[in-house]
């Protein structure tokens, strides 16, 4: 790729397991605790996009509680679990290769940035946690214009911060609807591909696809 000046992460799912916090609790979960956390996960998505169909937002965190209660209902999870789960969503882990990649790409001069539907507070104290906040020049929270990912408004934040162009972004995102939302912006969209997915039939096909962060090295 050439001309890129921007690399630019999607948060949940992509930089950070979101599967994580349940995982930490399959001890008192039990079996279910994975698709607890698949049906959590969707329920929180599902819900972004239709609130801001409704135009009834709320941020990303009330929706990760909102979704939460749902899911232990759905899987009948003692609610005196709720605090424990909410705090380790708080503190998400990053994916293995996470921290060594992005130190890569920072030693190259890059913009690094993360883009997500988490809040400010939530995206600073997941990067603070995990020892990360020193590479990012910028954490955009849709809070900002106050609808969730796939709108262009979102992805207009960085471009008008950095005051380049659409193609001079190469975006990651592990979301096949959030790649697509990307790439149709104008984006050089990458998916991470974690979990062997199908990607959606949504108007976009990335060019590169990659298994982790690894890959990037080589494609940038």
């Amino acid at each position: 790729m050439k001309n890129i000046k921007a690399i630019i992460f999607d948060a949940y799912g992509t930089l950070f397991d979101v599967n994580c916090a349940a995982k930490k609790c399959k001890d008192k979960i039990g079996d279910k605790w994975e698709g607890f956390a698949n049906y959590w996960r969707t329920t929180q998505l599902e819900y972004t996009w239709l609130r801001s169909l409704m135009k009834r937002h709320i941020d990303f965190w009330r929706i990760t509680e909102d979704s939460l209660d749902k899911s232990m209902k759905a899987y009948e999870i003692d609610y005196s679990m709720r605090t424990e789960l909410l705090d380790l969503y708080k503190v998400l882990s990053p994916f293995e290769e996470v921290p060594d990649v992005l130190k890569s790409l920072k030693e190259k001069n890059f913009k690094l940035a993360i883009l997500s539907n988490g809040t400010p507070a939530l995206l600073n104290e997941l990067v603070k946690s995990n020892k990360l906040d020193n590479l990012f020049d910028d954490l955009f929270s849709i809070e900002e214009v106050g609808i969730y990912k796939p709108d262009s408004k979102v992805y207009d934040m960085p471009i008008k911060k950095y005051k380049i162009q659409s193609n001079e972004v190469v975006f990651l995102s592990a979301n096949t609807w959030d790649v697509s939302g990307g790439g149709n912006y104008g984006y050089n969209s990458i998916w991470v591909n974690r979990n062997n997915n199908i990607f959606d039939n949504l108007d976009y096909k990335p060019q590169n696809e990659i298994k982790n962060l690894n890959k990037l090295i080589d494609i940038i």
